[in-house]
């Protein structure tokens, strides 16, 4: 689990009833509330009882109340301390913000969504991918809108250290290659809200065929993480100016970058060798100082 309860909360919406996730926005909305009520005063405060408090901690994967809150208060302390850090009251970008307090909130917004994802990305997941893709006689990625962006910087990355990579822009294209991966392939998919119909189809074609299925994604609890073997979870938070595709661009790519990293250093020197060619290749195609 995340050690980011806020996070935890926000991941979970999905999965939850209509009265828990009536819980949910209420917390979201306003932290504090969990910190300074009591299990009775803040059902009282979302309008729901006692007893679907208790069951909503339950369900995002607390024992209780007493442990959610003490998670919620550790939370909100070092997210108070990380906004002190730069210099921000809040995450949220207002319409009459400086332009110094936009840059110090963006910074904040993107060092945030990589921080927690490095620290609660599953490692043992992270290098069961590394262990398919090594060994995969072809990749497809395949993501779409804002997530196609983040498949073609995996592409291009595998692709330059020679190994059998795809990605598509036409879910007409993905879809029949997905369907003809067969054992031993891999297909990632890439959905920031887990719930991209093209995508998802894709990962239940590559798995009816008998591929690795993999899924990098905001919510591990999403339909698309569902049809996975291997899920990668990124920790990105929505705000007012920056919805989910913007905030899930910067954790995307800092997982790619690891999921890269780590796939090179099991194939050291024939990487190096192939990131040497590759650059030296378009040398012709740089203008000279």
């Amino acid at each position: 689990m995340s050690t980011d309860a806020l996070l935890v909360l926000r991941q979970a919406i999905p999965r939850l009833s209509a009265a828990e996730t009536r819980v949910a926005e209420t917390i979201i909305g306003t932290p504090s509330l969990v910190v300074e009520l009591t299990i009775t005063e803040l059902a009282k405060a979302c309008g729901t009882s006692q007893a679907t408090v208790a069951r909503f901690c339950q369900t995002i994967g607390y024992t209780g109340y007493r442990e959610f809150r003490v998670a919620v208060a550790t939370s909100t302390s070092r997210e108070q301390a990380e906004r002190d850090r730069f210099e921000v009251d809040d995450a949220d970008i207002d319409p009459d913000d400086s332009v110094e307090t936009v840059v110090a909130k963006v910074a904040y917004q993107e060092v945030q969504a990589i921080e927690l994802t490095a620290r609660s990305l599953d490692r043992d997941a992270l290098d069961a991918v590394v262990d398919a893709l090594l060994v995969a006689p072809r990749i497809d990625i395949i993501g779409f809108g804002s997530s196609n962006l983040t498949a073609q910087d995996l592409h291009q990355k595998l692709y330059r250290i020679g190994m059998p990579a795809n990605t598509f822009v036409d879910a007409h294209l993905a879809l029949p290659s997905a369907a003809l991966l067969g054992p031993g392939g891999v297909a990632i998919g890439i959905s920031h809200s887990g719930l991209t119909v093209e995508t998802e189809q894709a990962m239940q074609l590559a798995r009816a065929a008998g591929a690795t299925t993999v899924c990098i994604t905001n919510f591990p609890d999403s339909p698309i993480a569902s049809r996975c073997d291997l899920v990668l979870a990124t920790q990105a938070r929505e705000s007012r100016y920056r919805s989910g595709a913007m905030s899930s661009r910067i954790a995307q790519l800092a997982l790619v970058d690891l999921l890269f990293i780590r796939v090179a250093q099991r194939r050291y020197d024939a990487a190096a060798e192939s990131l040497r060619v590759t650059y030296e290749s378009i040398q012709d195609h740089r203008i000279d100082t």
